[in-house]
């Protein structure tokens, strides 16, 4: 069996460095022959998985969630599927552990070798693609913006910390937004459309009841509020996942387009997304296999 190994050195600290031999001989072990690919820069993933020859039985990853969605990126612009394994080794690890996956890596690397796998959703954005999260709004620039060093150090208090420095400026964004029948337009300061059990490392902000293979989405979209009190209601109840109707709309759906006048800057799992005026976000339901525990 052929195996294509792509890590991120960078990621988590660097926290490979010193876990890599250990990996190895546990895929080695498990009767892969190997070819590892360390990246160098944004993008490198995407386009060694995209390029990748079709004898590989299996493409594995390492690095954080951003690693994971440029390697499912150039998965679907290959035009054919390869299980997925995935060794998160970021600072926030959303989807990891919305898999289940062990936070230790050797342990997550066995997994790959022994465990099963399951077919994920993805999500299509216009022409791009992404695993588990794309927003805009308040908080979302923090994710591109914090310095990797922060982040390393910090973990997912880092985007907090570094979002605290925008509340004085809430930027609101018009918009008309259409999902199933239904029409909403309204002033918003946030948005994610989600598939994850957490972002930004907190748990259950998506929603109860989330299932990686049902088709559909987690819509949360954050009305502007009226003053700081608010805002700050809004923030508690969306940590504790109080839904407060007044100030959010929340409601799932497998696909919504988004249609604003000014150019919305977008993040897609943690990295930039462009600027876009029209966005269509459709569910490719179990489009990915991901090998997760047995």
């Amino acid at each position: 069996m052929k195996m294509l190994f792509v890590y991120n050195p960078k990621a988590g600290k660097s926290r490979i460095r010193t876990k890599l031999s250990d990996i190895l001989e546990i895929f080695t072990r498990g009767g892969y022959e190997l070819t590892v690919c360390p990246t160098r820069g944004r993008g490198d993933a995407t386009e060694i998985v995209a390029k990748r020859r079709k004898d590989y039985d299996m493409v594995v990853c390492s690095g954080g969630d951003g690693t994971l969605d440029e390697v499912v990126t150039g998965m679907i612009r290959s035009g054919f599927t390869t299980p997925i394994g995935y060794i998160p080794a970021g600072s926030t690890n959303d989807f990891g552990g919305s898999l289940g996956l062990p936070k230790n890596m050797v342990k997550a690397a066995q997994t790959i070798v022994d465990g099963r796998n399951f077919s994920c959703d993805v999500g299509k954005f216009n022409r791009d693609v992404f695993v588990y999260i794309a927003a805009f709004g308040l908080f979302t620039e923090v994710s591109y913006e914090t310095d990797q060093t922060i982040k390393n150090v910090l973990g997912h208090m880092a985007y907090v910390l570094e979002g605290m420095k925008h509340l004085q400026s809430v930027r609101s964004y018009p918009m008309k937004v259409l999902y199933d029948d239904q029409v909403i337009e309204d002033e918003f300061i946030f948005g994610m459309i989600t598939n994850s059990v957490s972002v930004g490392g907190f748990k259950n902000i998506t929603g109860k009841n989330v299932q990686l293979d049902d088709g559909v989405f987690e819509v949360t979209l954050v009305k502007h509020p009226k003053n700081p009190v608010e805002l700050n209601n809004i923030m508690i109840s969306l940590l504790n996942r109080n839904i407060d109707t007044n100030a959010m709309y929340c409601f799932r759906t497998s696909k919504v387009t988004l249609l604003s006048e000014e150019k919305v800057a977008w993040t897609l799992d943690g990295e930039f997304g462009g600027e876009q005026t029209e966005v269509s976000i459709e569910n490719l339901q179990q489009a990915i296999p991901i090998r997760i525990m047995e």
